[in-house]
């Protein structure tokens, strides 16, 4: 990482792990967010805008190029949003995270966020509901975990973005008592399992089937367009960024 001319704003843990569901034996997934000198943006051949690596042992690290992700950002994607709220931190430009994440509570539009989410539990929804029988715990909280931030915004009107941690984001929300009480039980199952172990299809899970949370028949909520927020042409992204960047 060091021979490339780069500059890490900062580095986190996401993936299972920051979301609070990880297995004795999850990756350690590393993302991180750069800037490059200002000659590199002065050439006709841009450079690619993320950075990737193989992956090596139990080590899974990635970067975006911070124009991109606040391009995304700025288009309702989550990701960045939940990196800079991640709880284990790798790396860091003093102070830079906190200045990032003012800048994002004013560039994010949580509605678009919200369609984000919306996007992630569609597409699982879809993949869970084909199977019979148990499925693998870490597909069941691919669909659980957006799910869960969509029931955390709706009872806020779609204005706020919700906790990256899955636990925190149910201590927040408003959901049948048994079908927490499953969810923390699967999180529990998953803590002393491998990363690849089964779990109970919801189906057959009488908290989650009768839950909000799960349906395939019935899609959560499509939030109302939100407020007016900040295109890439008046972004304010200067400010964030570190002496000499």
């Amino acid at each position: 990482m060091r021979s490339q001319p780069v500059k890490i704003l900062f580095a986190i843990e996401s993936g299972s792990r920051a979301w609070g569901f990880p297995s004795p034996d999850s990756d350690y997934d590393c993302r991180f967010v750069y800037i490059r000198p200002v000659t590199d943006h002065l050439v006709l051949q841009q450079a690619r805008d993320v950075i990737e690596f193989p992956i090596e042992g139990e080590i899974d690290a990635g970067g975006w190029d911070l124009r991109k992700a606040l391009l995304l950002a700025l288009g309702g994607n989550a990701v960045i949003v939940e990196w800079a709220k991640s709880p284990i931190v790798y790396e860091e430009v003093s102070g830079f995270r906190q200045r990032l994440l003012d800048l994002l509570a004013e560039i994010v539009d949580p509605a678009k966020v919200s369609h984000h989410y919306l996007g992630l539990a569609r597409s699982h929804v879809a993949k869970i509901g084909s199977f019979s029988g148990e499925v693998k715990l870490k597909k069941l909280f691919y669909l659980i975990r957006p799910l869960v931030a969509l029931d955390w915004m709706e009872q806020r009107g779609f204005a706020s973005l919700p906790p990256m941690n899955l636990g925190e984001c149910l201590d927040q929300t408003e959901i049948p008592a048994q079908a927490s009480d499953e969810i923390r039980g699967l999180i529990e199952r998953k803590s002393r399992t491998r990363e690849m172990g089964l779990g109970p299809h919801p189906d057959r899970n009488r908290a989650l089937s009768r839950s909000p949370l799960w349906s395939p028949r019935n899609e959560p909520s499509r939030p109302r367009q939100g407020q007016s927020r900040p295109s890439a042409q008046t972004c304010p992204c200067n400010r964030i960024l570190p002496p000499g960047g």
